[in-house]
């Protein structure tokens, strides 16, 4: 089940023993184990491994970027900027731990005495991570958690066993406790009793729909809170602008991040009637051109996206392309005539494949962008700063990106709504997901 096979060749190069249900079982005693260390330690002693954490991802930083692009085919320079986010991430929470957990001081008004809130660990966290970012997923959730004192029990992607087994190690060289992180190669039916398990308090997963809704089910039976970031089908809005060009180069880089395999790329681009075919020309032109040429993950990824490009042109959608489908190669692609009546625009298409929509105004744009069963990310690209606000206030996404692309940072939160999932990560909300919020009222 484990495996690393190259999507540039299709061979599998290394196989890695899938867990026993003993080995499952030795992973959560360790983690809840190691609680003892989450509840006794200082925040500055775990801020502190956290920076060193980061510091060996830097030092380890071309073996992580190698292992990515030998598991999933990102491009080489991608995979190292990916590993340099992973270093912003740990070190800001590093920075900003002790502030985020320190004591809140409430104002009492029911009688004397003063009251605080103070924030512990809940325990043991369950981590289920997905392949396309495989160094940086995972940063993303043990940072704020190993820095407040919970302890990690980390599932990844069956096809990035090699990145999972590096970053367990560094964790053990970065002077985490035998137990605050553990990786497990488990079987879905062997995660479905991890997340059952007593001592288990909550999970946090990065992946498809399905999977969200299989682990929310099997959390809300146990009555274990859950995170979930899924898909995302991100609008790109054009109303207006000085600068065409730079607003297509932005579109291009907005929709070829990471080969198109990211949950809050750019995929579905609206633009207003005047700008339209101005801005299809340039950017199917652009697009066409900027294509990295990496392939993606796998060849069924390949296989998925053809199959949603066909039923769009079966639909009636014109695809403009160039180049030939070849194994786990896809080359890049805009779809063009399409309205919310396509079954493809309700869709997220992951890979280097565009959606044009044309709005006749800013209220089409809105609509167009918000029929969609998805709430991720969104752009906006206007040159009016009231019309900027007004249009992010009405759009329905986690998180709006206003004449900008590429603007995420470890301070910002980072989640969405609708099917894309709930729960932020990233930024103090990050810290915030699995936190005993505790009340200690003092009367005399």
């Amino acid at each position: 089940m484990y495996a690393i096979t190259d999507p540039s060749t299709g061979k599998t190069t290394q196989t890695y023993p899938t867990a026993t249900d003993a080995d499952i079982a030795a992973a959560v005693d360790a983690a809840h184990a190691a609680t003892a260390w989450g509840r006794s330690s200082s925040v500055a002693e775990r801020a502190a491994l956290l920076r060193r954490l980061g510091e060996l991802h830097v030092q380890h930083r071309a073996e992580l970027a190698t292992n990515i692009v030998k598991e999933m085919g990102k491009p080489l320079d991608e995979a190292e900027g990916e590993i340099d986010f992973c270093v912003d991430i740990y070190h800001y929470y590093a920075d900003h731990a002790e502030e985020f957990l320190a004591d809140e001081e409430l104002t009492v008004t029911s009688g004397p005495g003063r009251a605080v809130v103070r924030r512990a660990p809940v325990g043991v966290l369950l981590g289920i991570m997905p392949w396309n970012f495989p160094a940086y997923q995972v940063a993303r959730f043990a940072a704020p958690n190993l820095a407040l004192g919970n302890t990690i029990v980390l599932k990844h992607a069956p096809q990035c066993p090699a990145t999972a087994a590096l970053l367990e190690r560094l964790c053990a060289e970065a002077g985490f406790p035998v137990g605050a992180y553990v990786n497990v190669y488990a079987t879905n039916e062997q995660i479905a009793q991890v997340i059952a398990d007593p001592r288990v308090q909550g999970v946090s997963l990065t992946g498809s729909e399905r999977a969200g809704a299989a682990v929310a089910e099997i959390a809300g039976r146990h009555l274990k809170k859950a995170v979930l970031e899924l898909g995302g089908s991100d609008p790109f809005i054009v109303l207006s602008t000085d600068d065409l060009d730079a607003v297509v180069e932005a579109a291009v880089a907005a929709r070829l991040d990471n080969t198109g395999q990211a949950c809050n790329a750019a995929k579905r681009f609206v633009v207003i009637s005047d700008l339209y075919d101005t801005f299809t020309e340039k950017f199917t032109a652009g697009l066409l051109a900027r294509q990295s040429g990496a392939p993606l993950s796998s060849v069924a990824a390949a296989d998925a996206l053809a199959r949603q490009v066909d039923a769009a042109v079966a639909e009636g959608a014109t695809l403009h392309t160039a180049g030939e489908r070849s194994g786990a190669y896809f080359p890049a692609g805009v779809l063009t005539g399409l309205t919310t009546d396509h079954a493809t625009a309700r869709q997220e298409l992951f890979g280097p494949v565009a959606m044009i929509f044309q709005a006749a105004d800013e209220e089409d744009a809105l609509r167009i962008a918000n029929d969609t069963p998805y709430g991720l990310g969104s752009y906006v690209f206007t040159t009016d700063p009231a019309q900027a606000t007004r249009v992010a206030d009405r759009i329905e996404a986690g998180m709006v990106f206003i004449n900008g692309v590429g603007a995420e940072g470890a301070e910002l939160p980072f989640g969405g709504i609708k099917r894309s999932g709930y729960g932020r990560e990233l930024g103090r909300p990050g810290i915030e997901e699995f936190v005993n919020k505790k009340l200690i009222r003092t009367v005399a």
